[in-house]
């Protein structure tokens, strides 16, 4: 059953990446590219027409994931508190902004919703890919020595950050500089999912343009791909045992509760 479970919120959550990804890279070409008025007004439409409705997915996703692993969904808001404080933050900021942007005809109301619809889809697309590179890295649950699990309970707290940025360390931190790439992978995905869609669905005088800077953005996502799967071994030494399934060194977690 948990197996079952596992494929369906990750069905859910690959369809919510999809369906709401070009939203996050229609407002980082927003912010980046968008010069005139008429651009950025034609651009944040598209964009609204669906984002509301693609959301639900996520909040599927979260629904589900407190239903079949509690535990699991107990020690992510936990562990994860500060980053999952900063994405709901920015949720809320990047609704406004689409809602926002059109109630009044200021020019200096619509530059300041404009930047805050860029800026925070900017960062969730960031702080999304930050939490993949998590997971490609391992997370420390609190009981890691010298490599091996232990286990300890459910309850751990990451900072953002450590002194040394590395996710080489025995305690990384949530955002170190591995994170960061595969954060900045996340993000490329995404501006070029967005700009195709403002290429597919608008006539937008910057069409032409983006369709030389998604060439450009597809050369930078094969270089950073191309580096983070370079490290990857190097940041999880792990990696293969978990692939081979041999599992030497990494304890049964089921086994331990069992025997607790």
């Amino acid at each position: 059953m948990e197996i079952f479970w596992f494929i369906i919120i990750s069905t859910v959550l690959t369809v919510f990446f999809i369906l709401d990804g070009y939203d996050f890279g229609v407002g980082i070409i927003h912010l980046f590219f968008a010069e005139k008025e008429k651009d950025k007004e034609v651009i944040a439409k598209s964009a609204g027409l669906f984002w509301d409705s693609n959301e639900v997915w996520l909040v599927t996703a979260g629904g589900m994931l407190f239903m079949a692993f509690p535990i699991f969904y107990a020690s992510v808001f936990s562990g994860f508190y500060l980053p999952l404080i900063i994405v709901l933050w920015l949720i809320i900021f990047r609704a406004i902004s689409l809602e926002f942007r059109s109630q009044f005809k200021y020019q200096m109301w619509k530059d300041m919703w404009d930047k805050a619809f860029g800026i925070s889809s900017l960062l969730l697309a960031l702080f999304f890919g930050i939490a993949l590179g998590n997971i490609v890295r391992g997370v420390n649950l609190g009981g890691v020595e010298n490599g091996i699990s232990t286990y300890e309970g459910h309850h751990f707290f990451l900072p953002l950050w450590d002194s040394s940025f590395s996710p080489l360390t025995e305690h990384p931190g949530i955002i170190d500089w591995f994170t960061i790439v595969i954060g900045l992978i996340t993000v490329v995905t995404l501006a070029i999912h967005g700009a195709n869609w403002i290429i597919l669905k608008t006539n937008s005088s910057i069409n032409e343009k983006l369709k030389k800077v998604v060439f450009k953005l597809n050369t930078i996502l094969a270089v950073l791909t191309v580096f983070s799967l370079s490290i990857w071994q190097i940041v999880n030494p792990n990696l293969p045992i978990q692939i081979d399934g041999n599992g030497d060194g990494i304890p049964d977690v089921t086994d331990e509760e069992d025997n607790a």
